[in-house]
């Protein structure tokens, strides 16, 4: 319950977790943001030493939803940089945004990749034809 004065006495207007419900009539909600990504060393170091999510949230003053959001988008990163997929960043780019060299590389490299991944798919889509074409005695 929070705690609010009206006409010179104390009311209390029901919070629901961190929504509030306003004296005016409205509700709010309390902004609690923080660029997490400063904090990046830190955090990859105290999950390697073995503390939970939650544990490392709390030494930062962050919530469980955020410090888990921040460890799957690492994982995801990590995933796509070991299946060697370019990682870019969403939106329209810059006019001065320069491509560089390791950018171009690593979109070469998805690319054949995905060539390669196509050109596997249709040689077992060729293989089972023939042996669909060897079952009913055709060639």
């Amino acid at each position: 319950m929070n705690k609010s004065v009206k006409n010179g006495q104390l009311k209390k207007t029901p919070s629901y977790g961190r929504i509030y419900i306003s004296t005016i009539g409205g509700i709010f909600m309390p902004r609690e943001y923080r660029h997490i990504e400063q904090y990046d060393a830190e955090l990859k170091r105290l999950k390697e030493e073995g503390l939970t999510v939650r544990e490392i949230g709390e030494r930062f003053g962050l919530s469980y939803e955020q410090t888990h959001d921040y460890f799957k988008r690492q994982n995801r990163k990590q995933r796509k940089i070991a299946a060697g997929i370019a990682i870019k960043k969403k939106g329209r780019p810059a006019k001065d945004s320069v491509v560089t060299e390791e950018d171009k590389l690593a979109d070469l490299r998805y690319k054949l990749a995905r060539k390669d991944a196509r050109i596997k798919q249709l040689e077992m889509e060729n293989e089972v034809m023939r042996g669909f074409l060897s079952l009913t005695e055709r060639k």
